[in-house]
């Protein structure tokens, strides 16, 4: 069981905080690129409990910093993005990206501005996304080398969407595999599927087994169950640290993606979903259907968001939420149409994660063997969180990102009788790999 005492460790990410402290060790993922507009209106960030500013100023560089001004503490949401740099509207006081004082208009010369600096983060574009380094240390770690990331700008689809919730509740809903053949595919009746149909393969045995690892990058699951004689479905799946995960939702061999469940703060997460377009995959497959070709019910694709706001926390945020029973139909759930009675995989899981409460009192859990993966991912996580804290050990990943170069997550069958992780490392060895990675090897 998870106490209390734990339970606060893991899930308050605020400065100061052991979990705050590890989360600063990385690079996160703060926002799309196209969020930000050269010489446009500064965004509002809410990143780790901490309210910030990002802008891009008139040479294409993004700042991401305090939103408060050093000289009076005004918000610099309220400011200028003119001429390289994001100028107060209260005394005129302007700032480079990189936290510099440029200009105060309201003194007489010389005035004072080198003694003076805005709080900024070091900050880095790559794949779309706007990457912010809130840690300490003079030498910042490099970007966490999953292989979407080699691949083309172009052939990379990135999305966020926002969750009301901490971001443990949330990252654990994607790493919990064993709730996909009841919240996803509960009424799904296995004798009205085609074999064909990924989701077969799920629903003929709703009570897998579970082979499960500690990783160099994290944490590792294997769901698996006999589907024909001598052949074994596997369900692969990864926690990666700090925050990410890897879901089995494509074919292991094309499926390249990175899911992002970064914490704004205590109660509210960011889902940040990069993944190759060219993944066989439920982003490029059809909707799951019977054999008849009826879409199976709660399927749907959708994700509708509201409009963003220029609120701390008024981005991304889906129209089906709390206040509208996250669009439940009760009528379809009575009748056996959808299971869960809310259409939509990722909204499920929304529903679920974020209907236990801001943030979960793991007192009341009493969880089973079907939680492994659960409860090792967060002793992975306060085991690290306490290192660090308490003999400034580095957590995985932040000096050599190479080790996420093994993780893989995806579905596959396999008649190979070997060792769990010696199947994984054959079908990892036989996976399709982004050109760089191909070139290295």
């Amino acid at each position: 069981m998870t106490t209390a005492q734990e339970g606060t460790e893991l899930t308050r990410v605020g400065r100061g905080t052991p979990m705050g402290a590890l989360m600063r060790c990385y690079w996160i993922p703060a926002a799309k690129s196209s969020e930000l507009v050269r010489d446009g209106s500064p965004v509002r960030l809410m990143l780790l409990g901490e309210k910030l500013i990002a802008f891009r100023d008139s040479a294409g560089r993004v700042g991401v910093m305090d939103h408060r001004c050093p000289h009076r503490c005004a918000s610099l949401f309220l400011g200028r993005n003119e001429e390289g740099g994001i100028r107060c509207i209260y005394h005129g006081w302007k700032f480079d990206v990189d936290g510099n004082c440029l200009d105060m208009p309201s003194l007489p010369p010389p005035g004072f501005k080198q003694k003076v600096k805005a709080k900024a983060y070091k900050v880095i574009e790559h794949a779309g996304v706007v990457w912010v380094y809130m840690g300490s240390r003079a030498e910042v770690p490099p970007l966490p080398a999953f292989e979407i990331l080699d691949m083309p700008e172009d052939e990379i689809n990135v999305s966020f969407i926002q969750r009301d919730c901490n971001y443990l509740q949330a990252l654990e809903g994607e790493i919990d595999t064993s709730h996909f053949g009841f919240l996803h595919a509960g009424h799904v009746d296995v004798d009205d599927l085609s074999e064909d149909e990924p989701v077969w393969n799920t629903v003929i045995n709703r009570a897998p087994e579970y082979h499960m690892a500690e990783t160099p990058w994290g944490t590792q699951y294997a769901g698996y169950r006999e589907v024909r004689p001598g052949r074994t479905y596997y369900r692969v799946g990864n926690f990666l640290f700090p925050f990410w995960s890897q879901a089995p939702n494509g074919e292991f061999v094309s499926h390249m993606h990175a899911r992002g469940w970064v914490p704004l703060d205590d109660e509210h997460t960011m889902f940040v979903f990069i993944w190759w377009k060219r993944a066989v995959s439920a982003m490029s497959l059809p909707q799951p259907a019977y054999k008849d070709g009826t879409p199976i019910g709660g399927t749907g694709r959708g994700n509708k968001l509201r409009p963003n706001t220029t609120g701390w926390l008024g981005r991304w945020r889906m129209a089906s939420n709390a206040d509208n029973d996250w669009g439940m139909d009760r009528a379809a759930q009575q009748s056996g149409k959808i299971y869960s009675g809310i259409d939509g995989i990722h909204l499920q899981d929304q529903a679920i994660t974020e209907s236990m409460g801001p943030i979960v009192d793991h007192e009341l859990e009493h969880l089973g063997p079907s939680d492994q993966m659960i409860t090792r991912t967060r002793r992975r996580l306060l085991m690290a969180a306490r290192a660090l804290r308490d003999n400034g050990v580095l957590p995985p990943g932040v000096e050599n990102a190479s080790v996420y170069r093994g993780a893989r997550s995806g579905y596959f069958v396999s008649d190979d009788k070997s060792s769990w992780r010696e199947v994984y490392a054959k079908q990892l060895a036989a996976s399709v790999h982004p050109p760089a990675l191909r070139a290295a090897e």
